[in-house]
């Protein structure tokens, strides 16, 4: 193991040599690590301890993927080539991506990469090999779940989000419900957030800091796609109680296709008295705000509720939506009810995030949601219909396979959820496990607020 941890230290330096050359390596090095003890680690800091973490198979495949991208990348190198040999008199295409330059395997590292690895500390060495190589953006990350357990996972940079949690899906063994999501949380801020379904997880975690303390975590949130299971709490919300809570499911598809159906997507109308933090000071103002499809709207101090009074207060296009933690105490706030908007590079206390308080928790669960429709918009209803097919398909093979279970025949291998992702993600064919001491509960039934 010594032997291993001091390769770990000669990749860490040529690392950091190569981030510093290289912007794009800069972002990917910058990616969050927590210190030794976290729950979370995800960069090349911890990648000892990531690396071990991974069972013998997805080493296979990370060497597997590797070497294939390696592969790709000389084949690309050598058309290139005899291209421009070919054709000397066309000028040379200048981009704004370095140049890859792969070192000549040596008659030594040829016979080394020949014998395949038979200990895990062998394996691991050749994955490190090909990492430096390739240059890949694949990062090890530790999902904590409800019971502060936690899954270790290897995440590719063209993965999304929904890739991801089918991946949880199979590893921890629990139903395939809608609700559940990969949030982020971080304890300084005190806040969290639930990634969308589209996002791209590398990407989003590359605005960790280095010394983040920020953790991933699997949980059930019955409020993340509550505008299409219960739509009339968004857009009939000023019609009596009575009336929304016995309106039909019909009723209920027809007021998606209204609002979620056309060219543009509708963003409720919502509007209020929020109360604002004061730059710098935990001083809680209230403040009339309207939401609109541009942004968040709002009236200044000594002006009147006019349309023409409104000032913009922040456009929704680069800003990510989180709710907070104990604010009460932390900030002074009113309530606890509180949600923050913020660039997702922001990870500490800056005058660039904009700090709001809400009455009620159902007043916190309409502007935090309308805000995600604002932003997102037909992009939300995409991910909500992609999940319930999944669940649906899901739920279907799973019904069959019990039932040639009960008729005594041998029953199907439990299929990947998702049943075709993109076969670039490579997250196909992972062993299947027996069931983990913690199975996680179902979600909760959704309640009419």
């Amino acid at each position: 193991m010594d032997d291993i941890d001091a390769l770990f230290s000669d990749l860490l330096g040529e690392m950091d040599n190569l981030s510093q050359s290289l912007t794009f390596a800069v972002n990917s090095s910058e990616v969050a690590a927590a210190s030794q003890g976290s729950a979370f680690s995800v960069s090349f800091i911890d990648l000892n301890e990531s690396l071990n973490d991974l069972e013998d198979h997805d080493l296979d495949v990370l060497v597997a993927d590797l070497e294939s991208k390696l592969t790709s990348q000389e084949s690309s190198m050598n058309d290139e080539s005899s291209s421009q040999t070919n054709n000397q008199t066309s000028p040379a295409v200048m981009t704004s991506e370095p140049a890859v330059i792969l070192p000549t395997p040596t008659a030594e590292s040829s016979r080394g990469i020949n014998r395949e690895p038979q200990t895990k500390g062998e394996k691991i060495k050749l994955a490190l090999e090909k990492l430096k190589e390739a240059k890949v953006r694949k990062l090890i990350v530790k999902v904590l779940l409800t019971d502060n357990s936690s899954k270790t996972l290897m995440v590719d940079e063209r993965q999304t989000v929904r890739q991801v949690l089918d991946k949880l899906f199979e590893k921890t063994h629990c139903d395939f419900s809608i609700d559940w999501s990969l949030c982020e949380s971080n304890p300084e801020l005190q806040i969290e957030r639930g990634f969308e379904d589209h996002e791209n997880l590398v990407e989003s975690l590359s605005a960790w800091t280095r010394r983040s303390e920020n953790k991933i975590h699997f949980v059930s949130k019955p409020q993340k796609y509550m505008m299409f299971t219960e739509p009339q709490i968004f857009y009939m919300r000023k019609k009596e109680k009575d009336s929304m809570s016995e309106i039909k499911s019909q009723n209920k598809e027809l007021l998606i296709k209204e609002n979620f159906g056309g060219l543009t997507v509708i963003v409720p109308d919502l509007e209020g008295t929020l109360y604002l933090k004061e730059d710098g000071k935990k001083v809680w103002k209230p403040r009339f705000f309207v939401l609109r499809a541009s942004g968040i709207y709002y009236v200044p101090k000594g002006k009147t509720k006019s349309s023409t009074d409104l000032v913009c207060f922040t456009r929704l296009g680069k800003v990510n939506v989180y709710t907070t933690s104990n604010y009460k105490q932390k900030f002074r706030a009113p309530t606890n009810f509180c949600f923050l908007l913020k660039h997702p590079c922001i990870q500490k206390e800056s005058p660039h995030i904009r700090f709001l308080c809400c009455d009620d928790e159902h007043t916190l669960l309409l502007w935090v949601n309308s805000i995600r429709i604002g932003k997102y918009g037909t992009q939300l209803y995409e991910n909500y219909r992609d999940a319930v097919q999944r669940m649906s398909t899901l739920q279907t093979l799973l019904s069959a396979a019990h039932k040639d279970r009960s008729n005594g025949h041998t029953p199907l291998a439990r299929p990947h959820p998702g049943s075709s992702p993109p076969k670039s993600t490579n997250i196909d064919d992972y062993p299947h496990e027996p069931p983990p001491d913690f199975i996680p509960p179902p979600p909760p039934e959704h309640k009419n607020v």
